[in-house]
Parts: C-alpha cells; structure tokens; sequence
C-alpha cells in the first residue's frame, strides 16, 4: 500500500478504492435482491386422469426429474380449463396443454406459445348407415365430452356451423367417463365424438372391429380448414389399422386442432428450453398422423410464439444451459447478471478516476493562484503604502505555509514547485517596491 502510494498518489488510491467498494456494494445488493437463478419447480396444468395430457405431464416429469426440476402436475378438466386457469393470475400454474380454437375473443396478453406439439384428430364413431355431413347426426344422441374439454368445445363450433344447436331436438348425452365405449356398443347413444392420437390406436381397433360401428369421413374437411384456421386436415390411410383385415378399408379424412404448450410470460428461458428438450423427446417419435420430428413446430396460431422458443428451434438451449449442468448453469446466470451490470458501471469509472484524480490535484494546486492574482493587482494599486505592502506581505507568508502542507505524488512536483516559485516571484515583487516606482504585473506574465 505504500508503494502504490508513493507511486500513484494517496489520492487517486483512495478514489479507486471508493470506486471498488461502492461497486462491489452495488453488486452484493444485486446478488441478493436480483434473483435470476431458474427456479427449480414448475407447475403445469395437464388434463383429466388418464388423458393424454396427463401422460404428456408424466413423461414430462420424469425427463425434467434428471435436471433436477420438479414438474407439479394439476389436474384439470381438459383444454378448456388449462386456458381458464393459465389465464386467471390468482391460480399458481406456469404453463399448460391447449387445443386451438379455445381463446374465443378471451384477453390473451399474458400468454405466449412454446409450439405445438401434437395433432389431436377428432374422431365420430357412429352406428346405422354411412354418414357423409355432421349436419346427418341431427336429432340424435350424441355423446361430445365433457363441458370444459377442448372436444367438447370444438364440436359444439362445429355442429353450429352446421346447424345443430342445443334445444332443436339433438340430445347432448354426458356419460360418466369410461362408459361412453359401451354406452355406444349398447346403443345408448347414436355417436361417441373423441379426441385422441397414438394413445387411440387400441380404442379405434376396439370400435371400427364392433359391427355397424363406423369412423365418420370428412369429406369436407378442406373447407372446414380453411374456414376454422386453427383446424388442420388429417390422412388416416387405408389399412394403417389392420393390415390384415384391411381396417379402414378406404382413406378416411379427420380434422382436428393441434395442442399448444402454452405458458405465462415470464417463464425462466432455462425452463423454457426444458420444456422444449422434454417436448422434443416425447413427441419427435413418428405416429399415424404425424411424420418423425413433426413437432413440437413454431407453428403460430392464436398464441405468439415466445421469444425464448423461437430462439430454442433456431439455435437450440442457451451456451450456459447447453454447456454445464442445469444447476451449474444456472448458478453461473446469476453471476453473470451481477457481473455485467457492475462491470458496465465500474469499467469507465475507473477510467475516469486518474482524469477526475489529475484534476483535483491541479485544482488544488492552481487554486491558490487566484490568491496571488489578488495579492499582486492590490500591490499595484497601493504600491505607494508601506502599512499595504506588509499586510500583503503577510497574506502572501499564510499563503506559502499552506502550500508548503500540500502533499502531492512526485508525477505533480511541477505544479507543485511552479506555484512555489511564482509565490518567490510576487514576494521578490512586494519586496522590491519604492514608493517612486509603480510595479509592473509579472506574475501574469511569469505565469503564462
């Protein structure tokens, strides 16, 4: 310290040091107060028990458990109710499973989409003779899911368009959940409406192998997507089924929206991209109505897509999350977020601190020349009274005791002894006077 003293001056230490301490109180405070660490829980909204939302969930959960995230699973009633939830800020849920075609004119500024991740076909079992137009299902019992499901919103659109409504003769039967399948074998019902992709395979064969039960074709499935734009058209080709017995026996056309993870803004980017590494392994895998690493896609519906996403199927997770284990890497984010803003700060601080050091010293120096300005312009003007001179004589000896305090590195001596000699100069001035002679302004002269 006395080296660094001598060498720069107790001054410009003194000022780093403040500079040093102020940054690294600035940085403590941003450490503790700015919280940038990824949560290690997150909550989803999945779906009724044994839905496919909750086996997305689950497997969600078990792919996010090895990075050491807990994935808080909360039932719901299904698509519908995620959006409900997702959008009421009192109801702790980060993100959820929703199908197209929920938001319906709702406020949706708080959402953002991370993809989708699945189609979700929908598919008319039915009994009596082949039907080619919903609007043939009229008046009859017909079994669309429960109130609250992303089915049971869709077909309700769907039939309005074509003209069925509630209370014109149609029956909406709301059968206890596992009944449905042999309300319809039994009768009960005239037409069972489901959603479902690869986890329908063993409900499909079940139904389409039952006698005079049918997988209802849409056959104007290119105009319903092109008039609902949240609906996609689906291929079910002939025999995909059952080789064999040949089931279907004809392509058949389905429609149906896709699913969307939907999340509140403001997930932590690093779960962001969890979610999306757990997408990519639970749906990449290729299925009846999807081609392998189909999804999840940006693909941009009624939600936009987070920033965080687009930038995940760009470039892939961020160089920290990619780089280092999830908690390393984010141990190492909140670091970097107290470093940054702090070297921002401390970088031209310390920078300025030999200008702003060299000034004071030059200040505190050339300060004192103002001081001998005065003492030598009222020696002009009252050169002629001796009682003057000694009083300026004596301000001029106050003022070399003070100067003669001032302690200053050696890279300042010659400010130091140019002051101490222009103060020799106005001395040698002040002493030399006659009472005859007016004295001539030499330490302007010397000065400059």
């Amino acid at each position: 310290m006395a080296r660094l003293t001598t060498l720069f001056g107790r001054g410009q230490i003194v000022s780093i040091s403040i500079i040093l301490s102020a940054s690294l109180i600035i940085g403590l405070a941003i450490f503790i107060y700015l919280d940038s660490t990824a949560p290690n829980t997150i909550t989803i909204a999945s779906g009724p028990m044994g839905s496919t939302f909750q086996n997305f969930a689950e497997q969600y959960k078990k792919i996010l458990a090895k990075e050491g995230v807990t994935l808080k699973i909360v039932p719901s009633e299904g698509s519908l109710d995620n959006f409900h939830k997702l959008s009421n800020p009192k109801v702790a849920v980060d993100v959820g499973f929703v199908l197209g075609g929920e938001v319906n004119g709702a406020n949706i500024d708080n959402l953002v989409s991370l993809g989708s991740i699945a189609y979700q076909p929908l598919m008319i079992f039915y009994h009596g003779k082949a039907k080619n137009l919903l609007s043939d299902f009229k008046g009859q019992r017909l079994d669309i899911g429960k109130e609250g499901s992303g089915t049971h919103s869709l077909v309700l659109t769907l039939l309005k368009a074509n003209g069925i409504e509630p209370n014109d003769g149609t029956a909406f039967v709301d059968n206890i959940s596992g009944d449905s399948l042999r309300a319809l074998e039994e009768n009960r019902i005239d037409a069972l409406f489901i959603m479902g992709d690869s986890t329908s395979r063993d409900l499909m064969h079940r139904l389409l192998h039952t006698p005079d039960i049918h997988l209802f074709n849409f056959t104007q499935a290119d105009g319903y997507v092109r008039r609902i734009n949240y609906l996609n058209k689906l291929e079910l080709p002939k025999g995909s089924l059952d080789f064999g017995k040949n089931i279907p026996s004809e392509d058949l056309n389905l429609i149906g929206p896709t699913v969307e993870l939907i999340a509140r803004k403001g997930l932590h980017p690093a779960l962001s991209d969890l979610l999306l590494e757990a997408a990519k392994e639970v749906h990449s895998s290729p299925g009846i109505f999807k081609n392998r690493g189909e999804f999840p896609a940006p693909q941009e519906h009624e939600f936009p897509i987070s920033s965080d996403a687009s930038r995940y199927y760009t470039s892939g997770k961020s160089f920290l999350y990619r780089t280092f284990p999830y908690g390393i890497a984010s141990l190492i984010a909140r670091l970097l977020s107290v470093i940054v803003p702090v070297a921002i700060l401390l970088i031209p601080a310390l920078k300025a601190a030999p200008a702003f050091y060299r000034w004071q010293m030059e200040y505190r120096i050339k300060s004192w020349y103002r001081a001998l300005f005065e003492i030598e312009r009222n020696a002009f003007m009252h050169w002629s009274d001796p009682h003057k001179r000694e009083e300026l004589l004596r301000r001029l000896d106050h003022i070399e005791n003070s100067v003669s305090k001032i302690v200053v590195p050696p890279k300042f001596g010659d400010l130091l002894y140019g002051l101490r000699g222009h103060i020799t100069f106005v001395r040698s001035s002040l002493l030399s006077l006659k009472t005859e002679t007016p004295p001539g302004s030499g330490i302007s002269k010397s000065a400059s």
